[in-house]
């Protein structure tokens, strides 16, 4: 799925949600258009993408269903996180050639007053990693772990979607805590790379069919934390292993994003609710930025060391083109791509 491709230095190329998704999103639900290159008024800057980030929770927006969001309307550019470019600044604290992390979306130009924006270092060797481990994604895993999960040395950490910007920082920030990492991942070769290259103790694949087996005998002491951005069968499996007092941080739900009904089979929201009270369970779940912005700094602080130092590595997926997006996007929410799905737009100048 990708658009022929029409890049030119003097249009602005954006993708817009040409209508909603019933189930898994399809070609004809993007529209690629092209106008003109902004311009920025007083206090505002013109801002050119150079990486944009593909992210689950971008599907929840193209649902008009109810949720802590508003949703896209049809017709709109598709958000997504960005390192861009600054074009042309009238803002004091931004120059231009400067990099930042933006919300621009899902198009080559945008303006900006600089609210919500961070400044990445001109030098940096790697800016995606401003969308990743580094951004969103690896600030999701830290904080998620660290706050609500409260990792002691020797609890076992179960990690699902363990090769992803989330579970991969999430396996390797508990490995600092002293905890026994469990990753959950689809495929041999994501699970070879998350203990051989991640560090995780063990890595079980949950296309196998005896998936809940493996899980159980891997974790025989049960499982203290489960780091929640996948749902489905996965969270089905954990259940039943969950410690007195686990705590469950949930970020997301993958695996339920493209479905239009209920799952099949047993309901089992009484079993969870029995486990809440008799485990004493802690399950939260949140907002990264909404709950956790102002922390930001801190973790910036420490994860910038963890991969600088090697103890955090990353692995991305990088997509050529913005025509591209929508293909990377659906392949990632398929579970197809190989670590942090970002789109190459554009070289840095």
């Amino acid at each position: 799925m990708s658009f022929d491709k029409q890049q030119n230095q003097n249009t602005n190329r954006q993708i817009k949600l040409a209508s909603r998704p019933q189930g898994e999103p399809k070609a004809e639900n993007f529209d690629l258009v092209t106008s003109d290159i902004p311009s920025p008024n007083d206090n505002e800057m013109l801002l050119r993408t150079v990486y944009l980030s593909l992210d689950p929770y971008m599907r929840g927006r193209m649902s008009d269903a109810k949720s802590y969001a508003d949703p896209l309307a049809v017709g709109d550019v598709i958000m997504g996180g960005t390192v861009a470019q600054v074009v042309e600044s009238n803002i004091d604290k931004f120059a231009v050639g400067d990099l930042v992390v933006s919300n621009s979306g899902w198009q080559d130009y945008s303006v900006s007053n600089g609210e919500g924006v961070l400044k990445l270092d001109k030098d940096m060797k790697n800016p995606s990693y401003g969308l990743g481990v580094l951004g969103m994604p690896g600030f999701t895993g830290y904080m998620g772990l660290t706050d609500i999960g409260k990792p002691q040395k020797g609890e076992t950490l179960v990690v699902a979607a363990a090769t992803g910007p989330v579970g991969a920082t999430v396996g390797q920030v508990g490995k600092q805590y002293g905890t026994r990492t469990v990753g959950v991942a689809g495929g041999k070769e994501k699970c070879d790379f998350a203990v051989n290259e991640l560090g995780f103790d063990i890595c079980i694949d949950h296309k196998a069919d005896d998936f809940a087996e493996q899980l159980k005998a891997a974790c025989p002491d049960g499982i203290d934390i489960y780091y929640e951005n996948v749902g489905g069968h996965v969270f089905d499996a954990v259940m039943p292993l969950l410690n007195a007092h686990a705590r469950i941080p949930v970020c997301g739900l993958v695996a339920q994003y493209n479905a239009t009904d209920l799952p099949e089979g047993k309901d089992r929201l009484s079993m969870l609710t029995g486990l809440i009270l008799s485990r004493r369970l802690t399950i939260k779940g949140f907002i990264i930025f909404e709950e956790y912005g102002d922390h930001y700094p801190e973790f910036l602080e420490t994860m910038s060391k963890w991969v600088e130092s090697g103890d955090v590595k990353t692995k991305e997926y990088i997509a050529e083109g913005l025509d591209h997006a929508p293909d990377a996007f659906v392949r990632m929410l398929n579970g197809d791509n190989f670590g942090k799905t970002v789109v190459k737009v554009a070289e840095v100048n």
